[in-house]
């Protein structure tokens, strides 16, 4: 059993409640949206095939307790769901972002969903899976980026499906486009139950980095 994998790299984590913490990312190749903001379009397609055990071994080595299985859109590969069980068999934090497209009821209970949702700014606000909101576990989280005040209106929209005081709902400026400060007045008037996030790791290394 392999997967196609485009990177695996330790770094901070950004975007979510985990954000801040060490975190080895586990970035899979291949995705079906094309986000016109995507900050990882290196990884649609290529990649190189890794059997489960050696991701495994490599994760494991690299003494992190968090690790995050991404892409790309990692659901699209069945085995994902494997792995997870197996990493969370190490006695790790499995974090899997999917892009809110795909079912998520196939990931096992061992991960925890990050589940981002587009907005319009994305270009695939469309293409999203909304039964997603109501297959949301009790430590799932839900992510936004907001780039202008559409998306905020469109999460605002979307807010009343998912159940805040269980689930973790990330809210993020897109980098470069909305200033944080702005988007943090629009939650405080709105007195939304939701989290602010800064993108960490665009903030702490340059936006277009990779294997950071």
């Amino acid at each position: 059993m392999s997967l196609l994998v485009c990177e695996i790299f330790k770094s901070i984590q950004g975007e979510s409640s985990f954000a801040g913490w060490p975190c080895v990312f586990v970035r899979l190749t291949g995705c079906n949206l094309r986000c016109c903001w995507c900050d990882s379009s290196y990884a649609y397609e290529d990649g190189t095939a890794r059997s489960v055990d050696s991701i495994v071994d490599e994760v494991r080595a690299s003494g992190c307790q968090l690790v995050e299985i991404t892409g790309g859109e990692p659901l699209l590969q069945p085995e994902t769901p494997q792995l997870a069980v197996r990493l969370a068999g190490l006695g790790l934090t499995v974090l899997v972002e999917t892009n809110g497209s795909l079912d998520i009821s196939v990931l096992p209970p061992e991960a925890i969903a990050i589940v981002d949702m587009k907005g319009p700014s994305s270009g695939e606000a469309h293409r999203m899976d909304l039964h997603n909101l109501s297959r949301l576990r009790a430590r799932d989280e839900v992510k936004f980026v907001v780039g202008h005040r559409e998306d905020y209106a469109h999460m605002l929209s979307l807010l009343p499906r998912i159940d805040t005081a269980r689930n973790t709902v990330n809210v993020s400026s897109l980098f470069g486009a909305l200033a944080p400060a702005e988007l943090a007045a629009w939650i405080l008037a709105d007195r939304l139950r939701v989290r602010l996030n800064l993108q960490q790791h665009k903030h702490i290394w340059p936006p277009d980095a990779r294997g950071v």
